[in-house]
């Protein structure tokens, strides 16, 4: 997430009431997630297991829970609770906006869109032209939808990232702040949901289609032209390739990558990456001819015993 306009860090640390370590001045452009972070983006961490990879990623503004030696080129912003601090930066650059109308007079709407009634359509979203949305389809604030989209009713765009830390008194949730993108000729069923980035956006890429009730993670990226199936689950931070295809019931795990032109067959659990151009069953996940061997081999287990006797 990009801020409006450029901050330095002394404005950040006011913001969030902090001590920095670095020049009153730093030019600090946004705030991201270390999986999409870049130069000029604040990254939190809250954990010593990950500060060596806050430090030396991408993003030249770090905000820790400790005084350490700051990386060359680099500034801190030492918080006691940095997982509540960045809230509080989403929060102020991006907060919620109330809507009291179907349809937010700041969206903008292409030339022979359709959109059915009873369907809500949130602050700064663009839609392209010819698109048709169905009846009670949610549209949340800063979704950006292509041209020559279908989406079926009750299918909700922007639901908040699945992202808790634990408290005491129970979890605190990450502010999301992200968006949906729905790049062009993308097809999405009826009640399915697509959770918008923490920071950054979750992305259906073109020509894709995606069936009934399915549940896509927040900053997911989709490919062109992938066939997802009815029920499946996609975790946050999962990359999908071009042209794969993913049956029925089939769930993923987070921070995965599915390969181009992979075939995922129906009720597979992807536990871990997989190399594009194979077909895959089974939980945990394998080659789908291999696995298919091994089912095959359990039937003859009694079959066996039975000679052995």
């Amino acid at each position: 997430m990009k801020f409006p306009q450029t901050q330095t860090l002394k404005q950040i640390a006011n913001i969030i009431d902090c001590e920095y370590v670095g020049d009153a001045n730093f030019a600090v452009l946004g705030m991201n997630e270390i999986h999409v972070v870049e130069p000029g983006d604040i990254v939190f961490v809250d954990h010593p297991k990950y500060y060596d990879k806050a430090l030396q990623s991408a993003a030249t503004i770090v905000l820790i829970n400790k005084n350490v030696d700051c990386p060359e080129g680099k500034a801190l912003l030492i918080s006691d609770d940095p997982f509540r601090d960045f809230n509080k930066l989403t929060n102020h650059f991006r907060p919620f906006q109330a809507s009291n109308v179907s349809i937010s007079a700041s969206a903008k709407i292409g030339k022979g869109t359709i959109i059915q009634p009873n369907t809500f359509v949130g602050n700064n979203v663009v839609i392209g032209e010819n698109c048709l949305i169905h009846s009670n389809v949610s549209i949340y604030d800063n979704t950006i939808i292509g041209n020559n989209v279908m989406i079926h009713a009750g299918t909700i765009l922007g639901a908040d990232a699945f992202y808790y830390k634990k408290r005491p008194d129970g979890f605190d949730q990450l502010v999301s702040g992200g968006r949906v993108v729905i790049q062009d000729n993308v097809g999405i069923g009826a009640l399915c949901t697509i959770d918008k980035g923490v920071t950054g956006d979750t992305t259906i890429g073109e020509g894709t289609k995606i069936d009934n009730q399915v549940h896509v993670g927040h900053d997911t990226v989709i490919g062109k032209k992938c066939l997802i199936a009815s029920q499946t689950g996609i975790a946050g931070c999962v990359i999908i390739e071009d042209e794969v295809t993913l049956w029925g019931q089939v769930g993923t795990t987070s921070g995965i990558t599915i390969g181009a032109k992979a075939v995922v067959m129906g009720q597979t659990g992807v536990t871990k990456s997989i190399e594009g151009g194979k077909s895959y069953f089974g939980t945990p996940v394998e080659e789908s001819r291999e696995k298919l061997k091994q089912l095959a081999n359990i039937k003859r287990i009694p079959e066996i015993i039975n000679k052995l006797k």
